[in-house]
């Protein structure tokens, strides 16, 4: 019986992280940016049911209410990045499937952002998404790291 129960416990003591090692910083300091934007963006969604205007905006896409398709678009975004963050972060299993998804998505909506957006708003100028000069990058640092991450085994 005891022994049972020390093996359910054994996920709280790993003592030593090794696949976050396989990250570069850059990436380690957006896992933080983006799970704290996570958390805002579920933030937000409570805030707008007291305040009838709150001001979102990721990827070229905006809107000041959270509860609308936009908003809801954004806030989809943002959670689908802080989940990607906090499993690269915690060295989940699946977490390189979950930031290639991630990456694919985020670049999928800048390039819709830029020809898409300029057509829809009804503006004549073109902009182009800087995002997307990071998400190349992490793409292919994640996919790079993607076998190590896989056969390595945490303790």
């Amino acid at each position: 019986m005891e022994q049972e129960l020390k093996s359910q416990f054994d996920e709280f003591e790993k003592s030593e992280v090794i696949r976050r090692k396989l990250l570069p910083w850059w990436i380690k300091v957006f896992c933080w940016i983006f799970m704290i934007m996570s958390l805002f963006a579920i933030a937000s969604l409570i805030t707008n049911l007291f305040v009838s205007n709150v001001n979102l905006s990721l990827y070229g896409f905006s809107t000041n209410t959270a509860y609308s398709g936009t908003g809801l678009f954004i806030i989809a975004i943002m959670l689908l990045k802080g989940f990607a963050a906090y499993s690269l972060w915690f060295e989940k299993p699946n977490a390189i499937t979950i930031a290639k998804i991630d990456a694919i998505v985020g670049i999928a909506i800048c390039i819709a952002s830029l020809f898409i957006l300029p057509f829809s708003a009804g503006k004549d100028h073109f902009s182009f998404r800087l995002e997307i000069l990071l998400l190349i990058p992490y793409y292919l640092k994640v996919n790079k790291i993607e076998y190590e991450w896989d056969n390595l085994e945490t303790i």
